[in-house]
């Protein structure tokens, strides 16, 4: 699926969260959204998700406005994990998937969760409270809950927060490995940039609800004469702007 967004703008009362941003995120590509907390990003992916209502600009999915009266067509060909969205903690990993399962009108049930299960090694606790989970337990399970649907458009908010590296680096393998198997679309908000450089095939960069810089990540380390992603984001994200 194709993601469109035309000046987006999003307003709370005297404070401009989202400031007239525009990208395109093409059929099967990752898009990474960098910025310092506060900058705006959180607030313009509830936008594309449906969660905000924006105050004006357009989000179109494969050319179509993705406006209340259409956007039911597209919710069960989307989904998203964040670390900061848990899921019910006194059902178990197993009722979780079943009862989101349900929700995106998911056919074979057992059979996709079984297939995730398998994937995502949950096997040890799946019959597990998923509120006795550690943190990088229950991101595991967020992802599973994220593909059960097979999405084709799928928001990540820093999928592999509080992972330790091992874990993490599965995380990006079998995110990596299921996009090169599937038709899928990402958009992923992360502060690892190691992640974001090895996942992301363009890059857009945000602060003070503006997009202050895109391109490919190669092409932003040089423009800013800086060596690695890292340090990129850094100058950019300290640096004065003019609304400043």
């Amino acid at each position: 699926m194709k993601l469109e967004v035309k000046n987006l703008v999003k307003e709370f009362k005297t404070t401009i969260a989202v400031n007239k941003i525009s990208f395109v995120i093409e059929k099967n590509t990752t898009l990474g959204l960098l910025g310092p907390n506060g900058c705006g990003k959180t607030t313009s992916i509830g936008m594309m998700l449906g969660l905000i209502t924006p105050t004006s600009g357009e989000i179109l999915i494969n050319e179509i406005n993705f406006k209340p009266k259409n956007r039911i067509k597209f919710l069960s060909l989307m989904n998203f994990a964040s670390p900061y969205i848990e899921l019910p903690k006194k059902l178990t990993v197993k009722q979780n998937l079943e009862v989101y399962a349900r929700l995106y009108g998911v056919k074979n049930i057992d059979q996709r969760i079984f297939e995730m299960v398998e994937e995502l090694n949950l096997q040890k606790f799946l019959n597990k409270l998923t509120g006795e989970l550690s943190s990088g337990q229950k991101n595991r399970v967020s992802l599973a809950k994220s593909l059960i649907n097979k999405p084709k458009l799928l928001f990540l908010d820093e999928p592999t927060a509080s992972l330790d590296p091992d874990v993490g680096d599965f995380v990006r393998e079998y995110i990596e490995k299921y996009k090169k198997n599937n038709e899928l679309t990402i958009l992923l908000a992360s502060h690892n940039m190691k992640e974001v450089e090895r996942l992301c095939n363009n890059i857009i960069m945000m602060k003070q609800g503006q997009i202050v810089d895109s391109g490919t990540c190669k092409e932003l380390i040089k423009k800013h004469g800086r060596e690695n992603l890292e340090d990129t984001f850094l100058k950019i994200a300290r640096s004065k702007s003019e609304l400043e």
